[in-house]
């Protein structure tokens, strides 16, 4: 097969000195779809920012139809026939879906020179089409599925031209159904001559979907293989440098008393519109419940009212049969919840703050770590968060070291090490390992398990399907709002299942959603 990309001895160095790539000799023969794979930090997204234009290398050169190129700017990789599709969608909400397909590239009527909407409609309809990308030109995009955006996303990059497309983890917040429906989609493009770079942390995937992959650690390249010729052991192992275990251990479920009861539960946000509706369950101890759902269908607006950064308009919570309903953060910590969030940049951590004033951030009041005049015992502080940085495995220099100075995987390590240390017998976790790597994927879960055995109540949020499986006793689903379907056994329902409910396609009838209450 002819070579379309080729990079040789691509190298970037920062300003700080971080050594991102390091002599990349990457190579990606046209029509295939090759899968990108390797832990945070391993130099995936410095290499595609480098073939977009979003960065410009300090040594090393990039080669397209063996033809030495300077990729200034991303117009220039677009120029060049490179499209990308980020994780997140760089869409207009309020404009339609033809409105951005063309944003930059507007067709004009001939003789006013004004934007044609009506030709931007039937370029977009005729994309549509020609690709088997099925999007509605003239609806909004804020009323458009996940599944659609994504589409559209990719319909744009044809519209301009490319050949390459560069997709980032493009299955992140979709169904099962939808996950294969884009494969479908994907060779079809493989099909028409279109070349793919498909970069995942679903290894699944990548043996599902790619022809050959690319394995990424520590800014070098580790090995390129024929999808055919490998298994996904091999692929984890050279990811992280050392054996990898898939299978998370999980005892026999043995539930306890009820621990946090939410009743009738209702919101409506700032626009009017109904977040969730009479959304009632129960939580018991040595349980994980797993919430599982399509992002923006009410998981999150939940875990907010739980844990007091929303205040719910109708409904209750009980935590450890103490009212907790639209009490304070602080309230609700005192009564036992802790809260691992779902963004951990914003909500989880204080970024400019150190990992030990982060892992103690709950605790100042410890008679541990402060004296009856108010002052704080810095010893016994430094010696607790160099015990817990030991013990969660946080990869640093040292406890006083910025938080933002971390990889994801290690910030999501101090978030963790707090919340599991924090004396609480009700854990509300939310995506505990989005933008994680495989090694701290392995460590989280583990430690998750852990707390189950300590017989915590543990709600788990996620919208890592496998994740939520393999880790839950048992399962609600949710769909606008709702709890569509309730399954006391996690490993008695399948992910194309499940999926059917998150897309609102089936739904249990009231009888069965109400044994989620256990009375």
């Amino acid at each position: 097969m002819h070579t379309l990309i080729r990079t040789e001895k691509l190298s970037k160095i920062y300003p700080n000195g971080t050594f991102a790539n390091k002599s990349i000799e990457f190579t990606v023969l046209e029509g295939e779809i090759h899968g990108l794979v390797g832990e945070n930090g391993a130099g995936k997204s410095t290499l595609m920012k480098m073939l977009y234009g979003e960065e410009q290398p300090s040594a090393g050169q990039i080669l397209i139809d063996e033809k030495p190129v300077s990729l200034a700017s991303e117009f220039d990789a677009i120029k060049a026939g490179i499209g990308m599709v980020h994780q997140h969608f760089m869409l207009v909400p309020s404009l339609t879906a033809a409105e951005n397909l063309v944003l930059g590239k507007e067709p004009k009527h001939p003789k006013s020179r004004t934007f044609d909407f009506e030709t931007a409609a039937r370029v977009t309809e005729e994309l549509s089409k020609q690709y088997n990308l099925p999007v509605i030109a003239k609806a909004r995009v804020a009323d458009l599925s996940v599944s659609m955006r994504q589409k559209l996303e990719i319909l744009k990059a044809l519209y301009r031209g490319a050949r390459i497309l560069i997709l980032d983890e493009p299955t992140a917040v979709l169904t099962p159904q939808e996950t294969e429906e884009l494969f479908v989609e994907l060779k079809a493009l493989r099909n028409h001559g279109k070349t793919i770079i498909f970069i995942s942390h679903k290894l699944k995937e990548i043996f599902q979907l790619c022809d050959r992959v690319t394995v990424m650690r520590d800014g070098r390249m580790i090995a390129t293989h024929k999808v055919a010729e490998i298994d996904i052991h091999q692929i984890s192992n050279e990811m992280v440098g050392r054996e990898v275990r898939f299978e998370v251990a999980h005892p026999p479920f043995a539930p306890g008393a009820k621990a946090l009861e939410v009743r009738d539960l209702a919101f409506v946000d700032d626009f009017g519109i109904a977040k969730l509706k009479k959304v009632s369950f129960a939580l018991r101890q040595n349980e994980i419940l797993g919430v599982v759902g399509v992002d923006g269908n009410g998981q999150t607006e939940l875990v907010e009212i739980i844990t007091g950064a929303q205040r719910a308009l109708a409904g209750t919570v009980r935590a450890n049969g103490a009212e907790i309903t639209n009490r304070s953060p602080g309230y609700i910590r005192h009564h036992g919840i802790a809260h691992i969030a779902e963004d951990r940049m914003t909500v989880g951590t204080a970024l400019p703050a150190s990992i030990e004033q982060n892992i103690l951030a709950d605790r100042y009041w410890d008679r541990k770590f402060s004296s009856a005049t108010g002052f704080l015992k810095s010893r016994e502080m430094s010696a607790y968060a160099d015990t817990l940085v030991k013990e969660f495995d946080i990869r640093c220099k040292s406890a006083k070291q910025p938080v933002a100075s971390l990889s994801g995987g290690n910030m999501q390590k101090v978030v963790v090490a707090r919340e599991f240390t924090a004396s609480a017998s009700i854990l509300i976790i939310s995506q505990p390992t989005r933008g994680v790597d495989i090694g701290a994927i392995e460590y989280i879960h583990s430690k998750i398990m852990e707390m189950r055995g300590a017989a915590k109540a543990i709600l788990l949020v996620s919208s890592d399907l496998q994740e939520v499986m393999a880790l839950s006793d048992s399962l609600i689903v949710m769909h606008e709002g709702e709890i569509v379907a309730y399954f006391p056994s996690a490993a008695s329902v399948t992910d194309k299942e499940l999926g059917l409910y998150m897309l609102g396609i089936k739904r249990q009838s009231d009888d069965e959603i109400r044994k989620v209450l256990h009375e």
